[in-house]
């Protein structure tokens, strides 16, 4: 992967679907922009994205399988495992704390309870009102269900469901048991190595060709249906929470690579470009885990390390939805004219940083998340409705500052596990 030219490539594409998608906007439902954008800027956005989704599944299985074996030591590899949650559990945290922190600074929903009387928000209570589904089995799972759920009971079915935490579990006992069983199992790794290089080759050969015009028909679709004419009325909200997100990037993420990583962040971020422009445009952090994957490599980050954390953060490290989360809360509180308790907030804190666990790496579920933080404070989920129409831009955003968690730690336990060998060898 030409990592330099790709990365022009990739960027100009995503200004480029940004201005056209904007300029479409304007003349929305018109028959000649709806079809641009079914037949053209959808089609090409979503074979792009289906490409990636084809190798998700095969790649965190090997990679994590490769992964653990390449540890070796099964007690390693708890350390990494504990080090890894630590981390993604930390910075979620600190992620919400800065989000309802600017949010109670700022006022957000200061004088703007006439949004409650909406037809979003009587809309989307509509919506509440039809699905028993996602929103619900979400709130209604308890903690003994959510362990219970991490071991399946039939892998295919879980590979098939692109149940990606019971893919990493059983990923992990196929590790630990090609480790114990040794030599005898010499071959089936060789195979698995052998399967990772292809798949590597495809995602590579996927980014090079069809990256740049994905890209652009995702963004390009993406802005077309939302632009910004939802923006004027919710200014201050969206401002906070990408003040908050660019924060978070730059300032939690880049201390962390630089102090704890010992890297320079400005050459950690040049080289993760081509991920953080993929989770952008396709607003799916499962998506862009191959990306994600070859990008770290380049990096220099061990790849046992890379192929244990990432699958695992694209799964459970939430920070940029954290984010949302924390602004929305106090967004919705203040036009209710609820002032939320000391308890309240720190409930919100311990439930978003819990429900990120678990939750699936794909495009919106920072709704559903967000619904059961809203019911948990005592606030009307259907207020969500107020925010639905500039969600997709913010979603976008927030899938680029996961991944980047997830590379950051990913780095920062490599580069750890480096200096350990190095002691250990003097």
């Amino acid at each position: 992967m030409k990592t330099k030219n790709l990365s022009l490539k990739i960027v100009i594409a995503l200004i480029l679907g940004i201005a056209i998608g904007s300029i479409f906007n304007i003349f929305a439902g018109s028959a000649f922009v709806e079809n641009v954008d079914k037949y053209l800027f959808n089609v090409i956005g979503q074979i792009f994205l289906n490409l990636i989704f084809m190798l998700v599944v095969p790649v965190v299985f090997v990679s994590i399988v490769l992964g653990v074996v390449g540890v070796g030591d099964p007690k390693l590899l708890g350390g990494i495992g504990l080090k890894t949650i630590t981390f993604f559990l930390t910075t979620t945290a600190i992620a919400i704390t800065i989000g309802l922190t600017l949010a109670m600074l700022l006022q957000p929903g200061a004088g703007k309870s006439e949004l409650l009387n909406s037809d979003d928000v009587s809309s989307y209570q509509q919506t509440l009102n039809k699905e028993n589904s996602a929103q619900d089995s979400a709130a209604k799972q308890t903690f003994d269900q959510t362990l219970i759920n991490l071991f399946p009971k039939n892998p295919l079915q879980a590979m098939t469901e692109e149940n990606m935490l019971q893919i990493i579990t059983f990923a992990i006992f196929i590790g630990v048991g090609i480790i114990m069983v040794g030599s005898k199992a010499q071959m089936v790794h060789k195979i698995l190595e052998q399967t990772n290089e292809v798949l590597m080759y495809i995602v590579t050969m996927i980014m090079n060709v069809f990256a740049p015009i994905g890209t652009f028909g995702l963004v390009a679709h993406a802005f077309t249906g939302a632009g910004f004419g939802a923006i004027q009325q919710l200014g201050m909200y969206f401002f906070i929470v990408l003040l908050a997100l660019v924060i978070h990037f730059f300032v939690v993420y880049g201390s962390a690579v630089k102090l704890l990583g010992r890297t320079s962040p400005l050459k950690f971020y040049k080289e993760f470009i081509p991920a953080i422009t993929l989770g952008f445009s396709a607003s799916s952090s499962t998506a862009t885990l191959p990306v994600s994957l070859e990008c770290t490599k380049k990096m220099g980050v061990r790849r046992e390390i890379a192929s244990f954390v990432q699958p695992l953060g694209a799964t459970i490290n939430m920070d940029g939805t954290a984010i949302m989360q924390g602004v929305a809360t106090i967004f919705i509180a203040q036009i209710s004219g609820v002032t939320l308790s000391f308890a309240q907030i720190i409930t919100v804190v311990v439930i978003a940083v819990v429900a990120s666990i678990g939750t699936a790496g794909v495009p919106g579920v920072g709704l559903i998340m967000l619904a059961m933080v809203l019911n948990a404070v005592g606030l009307d989920p259907a207020a969500i409705g107020i925010i639905l129409g500039i969600d997709r831009l913010l979603d976008m955003t927030r899938t680029s500052v996961n991944i980047t968690g997830d590379a950051a730690c990913a780095l920062i336990i490599s580069r750890a596990e480096e200096r350990k060998l190095a002691a250990k060898n003097e």
